[in-house]
């Protein structure tokens, strides 16, 4: 499996707003007895939708002019509650490839790593210029850049705030421990020989 680097992502936004915004609103409990992930992006905030369509409202996820989109903008407390993987695998399966935000659930931050999502970081005032612009323009274009901690947006660059560790992990590949497993597998094997309870395990 070769290395996959992380570094610029281009699509339209999809603007979210709302504060402490949990995994059960972003993929709800019962999906979670999935045996697979496959799919799970047709159920991204099933409920929510659910909700405000008995309102005559649209939730930006079931909005057609953000279908396309690949950067979710939000607010504070991103992706808090359940440590469920389900909820960043079912934003990616979706097509969201990263999120900016006020803040995150570290447990939520630390999925969408694994996963390969940058999740970047700015104050109130630039989050509520980002989903202004956002709504302004649904199929504007936005780039993220994770080797420059940038985003341009409509023609302004706005710097993004992402740390020096998951930073470095997407610029080596390391974000994918998978790959990095499969690419030492004679170390894995050589290592596991050695485990007691691999080989001489008794009953």
């Amino acid at each position: 499996m070769s290395v996959k680097i992380i570094d610029k992502t281009s699509g339209s936004g999809v603007p979210l707003r709302g504060n402490d915004i949990d995994t059960d609103r972003i993929i709800p409990a019962r999906f979670l007895k999935r045996v697979t992930f496959d799919g799970l992006g047709d159920h991204a905030f099933e409920d929510d939708i659910a909700a405000l369509k008995r309102q005559d409202k649209v939730h930006p996820f079931a909005n057609p002019i953000y279908s396309k989109g690949a950067v979710l903008a939000t607010n504070s407390n991103f992706g808090s509650g359940s440590s469920r993987e389900h909820a960043p695998q079912s934003l990616m399966r979706w097509g969201i490839q990263a999120i900016i935000a006020e803040s995150y659930s570290e447990i939520f931050f630390g999925n969408c790593v694994s996963l390969g999502i940058p999740c970047f970081k700015v104050d109130s005032a630039t989050a509520e210029k980002i989903l202004s612009w956002i709504e302004a323009n649904p199929e504007g274009e936005l780039q993220t850049s994770v080797a420059e901690r940038k985003l341009l947006m409509g023609g302004e660059e706005i710097v993004l705030e992402l740390a020096d560790g998951p930073r470095g992990q997407f610029l080596d590949g390391s974000w994918n421990a998978r790959a990095g497993l499969l690419r030492n597998l004679d170390q894995v094997r050589a290592v596991a020989e050695k485990l007691a309870y691999v080989n001489n395990y008794e009953d």
